[in-house]
């Protein structure tokens, strides 16, 4: 398999928008679950044997080995969440086993891709009246990454309704001790996204501006910012 090419990559301020509800500044919704201290214990004991960024900073999680994770720097555990929760289907360049950090240049296109896929979510369960609110994070890159583009040869990797093809993208990528791939959106057209596949590599990570987003019944939320930071 043709792999693309190398470049050095320098861009801050990217954005990665997070359901509030896992901000490292949200009260835990296992809250809701228990009636008093003691109950809330058993909960959170039950929900920590399963976690799998727990499981990973155990050594227990096979898709990521604890000496790649990171630690004492702000906001280290939404950082290696991303690595250790996956999709159950994973996403554009990574499989189930283990997640990536993905980020776009512009906070229009965080916002289509986050709006696209939760519309996918609400339809799969047939709610299409929410609102969710999400919470940005801000990352600075300065690596070599792998770049598809400026080459239409690669285009087949950004099939809109299919990941099959970049997975199997990401695993070569994986292999060769890629560190990422920079790739155009496929939900806003002229955007840039990012898939950081090395947690030490998601540098001066810091909480942005809380947003609202309100589907109305249609795959275009409307946008509203809740808090600005």
């Amino acid at each position: 398999m043709k792999l693309p090419p190398v470049g050095l990559l320098r861009q801050d301020d990217t954005h990665r928008l997070i359901p509030s509800k896992y901000s490292d500044s949200s009260d835990s919704v296992l809250v809701r679950l228990a009636d008093n201290d003691e109950d809330l214990k058993v909960v959170f004991d039950l929900d920590n044997a399963t976690n799998d960024r727990l499981l990973a900073e155990r050594n227990l999680l096979p898709g990521i080995g604890v000496d790649e994770l990171v630690f004492n720097v702000p906001h280290c555990t939404i950082v290696n969440a991303a690595y250790c929760h996956s999709h159950p289907q994973g996403s554009r360049f990574n499989g189930p086993e283990r997640g990536a950090w993905y980020a776009a240049f512009e906070l229009e296109t965080a916002q289509a891709e986050v709006g696209y896929h939760k519309w996918l979510e609400l339809l799969e369960v047939n709610w299409l009246e929410e609102e969710v609110t999400f919470d940005d994070y801000r990352a600075d890159f300065a690596a070599e990454f792998h770049d598809i583009r400026n080459d239409p040869s690669f285009g087949k990797y950004l099939n809109p309704e299919s990941y099959e093809a970049s997975q199997g993208l990401a695993q070569e990528l994986h292999d060769a001790g890629s560190l990422g791939i920079v790739y155009p959106s496929v939900r806003n057209n002229g955007g840039t996204c990012l898939a950081c596949f090395r947690p030490a590599l998601v540098n001066n990570v810091r909480h942005g501006s809380t947003y609202s987003f309100r589907w109305e019944g249609r795959p275009e939320p409307r946008i509203e910012v809740r808090r600005t930071r």
